[in-house]
């Protein structure tokens, strides 16, 4: 890996010139190297990752390469990207973790989703000083009151003790390293942490690691973070102990409960209520996966707390009712049926997905084949729905086209674009797919004093108003529902295709989409994960990305009807959607592609262990 060894030297020339935590050291050349070292598309044997940074897929390489597995590999890249991608995830976070075990060719997943405090109130996002909810922006996002029980460290412990050949402190000597020495700054994120600049400044901690001598970070420059290095060290040593209790544990609660502001800072940052004693309390959960049949493919993902599983495989099962592939040659159709089964999928997700520790989420009922015979009933193929669709009845249903759907769930999506996404495969045939998240770019924007990490805001995935008809309401405990869709596909029992994204509620609609541009419209993985995005999450409007529009726009509009009933205009542009990783196996799942990014957020890093000639 050539390209790689220059990249360390360079690195390591300027290791000398700063000690002090994240210190910014700008290199002679003015050039980005992270820019000519991520490569997109890495195809080979023994081992693949990819992920959305060079640092993080470079360590994942590193450990398969020393006879790791893929569960040991990709720790080692999570815990790099809490070191790279800091604005995304981190020790601060939670996610959800899924595995295919190669031995017993099995799916099974973790969910380590942060948790709600015990204290916390049905009116905890109210200000009592107005009497109405905080402002989403940028009030309730940074605050204390945001902050959900992080579940990332005991999610890695959990993984590793289950099914890792590697101790916690070796899965994290790569991310350990990379803090030390630092890593390069890129236009992403330069300009990320430029977007956070007031909510960083709030905080003295976060300005002396983010933003050195009260500047923005150079691109090129070197980010160094010894506190986070020092913090994972203690893991090293001590496990995961060391941060669900005894002085860490103490600091994460105290920073919640009184948030450490500037003496001049504007920004009102709400206090939390979490303890000490709801880090003790923290348990990962393991539960089975989300499963369903698409043409022939079993297709697993994570069942709730996340509506991926879910709302993903409801979705499919709609579209099984209809021939997508012979749709080859007039690809507009088959977008409007995959608009329209999305559409439907998210109102039966806002009507009863939450975490099922606390609502009854009829799970079997949203996964069958007939409760989506049913709702696919409703998709037309010349005419687009007026948006947004009532949920389906999922407590009595048969696939009959006539019934009573249930009411209209209006459901204001709070997730934010931000989190990160990995794929790792070994040679042994495991795989792992992994979406880990702190929720908004640069989470609640406060990092715990002298630790190097920044806590996450994931509670604003609750539903901002409480209502006791909503499974997404705020109770103590609960888990908020996320939509990370880490998705493993099988084939005749073994792997055919692991991929999952950042994207908040866009994470669905990626992930479903690149399903079906790969296995309806026939596209190379490649192909399928660089195609341009749309979004339709039952709103009025479809979100879709600029190239998307002007390629299939004006078709979808004329021909479907995809406009508001209102008036206006049929989508709503973004600059991008998602940020996926993949990995398609063949060969007798031998050979690996590992697929990342060509330019979205940056553009991703793919590699392997031993690459094809």
């Amino acid at each position: 890996m050539p390209h790689l060894g220059r990249r360390l030297a360079a690195v390591t020339a300027t290791l000398a010139m700063s000690v002090t935590t994240g210190a910014i050291i700008s290199p002679a050349a003015s050039a980005d190297p992270r820019e000519t070292d991520k490569t997109p598309t890495a195809t080979g044997y023994g081992g693949a990752v990819s992920t959305v940074d060079p640092e993080a897929s470079a360590a994942a390489v590193e450990v398969l390469r020393k006879g790791g597995n893929a569960v040991d590999a990709a720790v080692a890249a999570a815990a790099t990207l809490g070191v790279t991608e800091p604005y995304s995830a981190g020790i601060g976070g939670g996610g959800y973790f899924v595995f295919y075990d190669a031995e017993t060719q099995e799916v099974e997943t973790i969910d380590g989703r942060e948790t709600a405090p015990a204290a916390i109130s049905p009116d905890a996002f109210i200000d009592p000083a107005t009497g109405t909810p905080y402002p989403f922006t940028p009030q309730l996002v940074t605050s204390g009151v945001s902050v959900g029980v992080p579940g990332t460290p005991a999610t890695w412990e959990r993984a590793l003790d289950r099914w890792g050949s590697v101790s916690m402190a070796e899965a994290l000597k790569p991310a350990i390293k990379v803090a030390t020495r630092g890593f390069v700054v890129d236009e992403t994120f330069r300009q990320q942490t430029d977007d956070n600049d007031e909510r960083f400044r709030a905080f003295p901690d976060t300005t002396k690691l983010f933003l050195p001598d009260g500047q923005l970070p150079a691109v090129g420059s070197i980010l160094k973070n010894h506190d986070l290095a020092e913090t994972y060290r203690l893991l090293a040593r001590e496990g995961t102990s060391a941060f669900y209790s005894g002085p860490l544990a103490e600091e994460i609660a105290e920073t919640v409960q009184n948030p450490p502001k500037s003496p001049d800072a504007e920004l009102p940052v709400p206090a939390g209520s979490m303890t000490a004693q709801d880090l003790a309390n923290y348990r990962v959960l393991e539960q089975d996966p989300t499963h369903v049949e698409y043409r022939g493919y079993d297709v697993y993902g994570m069942a709730p707390s996340s509506s991926g599983g879910t709302t993903v495989g409801e979705a499919l099962n709609i579209l099984e009712e209809f021939d997508l592939s012979s749709l080859k040659t007039d690809v507009p159709k088959a977008l409007h049926h995959y608009l329209e089964a999305s559409a439907l999928a998210f109102a039966d997700r806002a009507k009863y997905v939450g975490d099922p520790h606390f609502v009854d989420v009829p799970t079997e009922a949203l996964l069958d084949q007939v409760f989506a015979k049913e709702r696919a009933c409703e998709i037309s193929p010349t005419k687009a729905l007026p948006k947004p669709v009532p949920a389906g009845n999922a407590e009595s249903y048969d696939g009959v086209c006539s019934f009573a759907p249930a009411a209209l769930t209006d459901e204001k999506d709070t997730e934010n674009i931000s989190t990160t996404n990995l794929t790792v495969s070994d040679k042994w045939g495991n795989v792992v797919e992994y979406t880990l998240t702190i929720e908004q770019t640069g989470g609640s924007g406060i990092v715990v004093p002298g630790r190097g990490f920044i806590l996450n805001n994931e509670l604003t995935d609750f539903s901002t108003v409480y209502s006791e008809t909503d499974p997404n309401r705020i109770q103590p405990g609960k888990r908020p529902r996320s939509s990370m869709s880490p998705t493993i596909v099988l084939k005749d029992g073994e792997p055919f295709l692991a991929l999952g994204s950042p994207g908040g509620s866009t994470i669905i609609t990626t992930v479903l989409q690149t399903l079906i541009n790969r296995i309806d419209l026939g596209m190379t993985i490649e192909d399928a994960l660089a195609a341009p995005r749309a979004s339709q999450r039952n709103t009025a409007t479809v979100t879709a990305e600029p190239a998307f529009i002007s390629a299939y726009g004006e078709e979808l509009d004329s021909r479907f009807g995809h406009r508001p009933s209102s008036g206006g205009d049929a989508f709503t542009s973004s600059p991008e959607i998602g940020a996926a990783t993949a990995i398609e196996f063949s060969h007798g799942g031998k050979k690996a592609t590992a697929v990342a990014e060509p330019t979205r957020r940056g553009g991703g890093s793919a590699m392997v262990v031993k690459p094809s000639p």
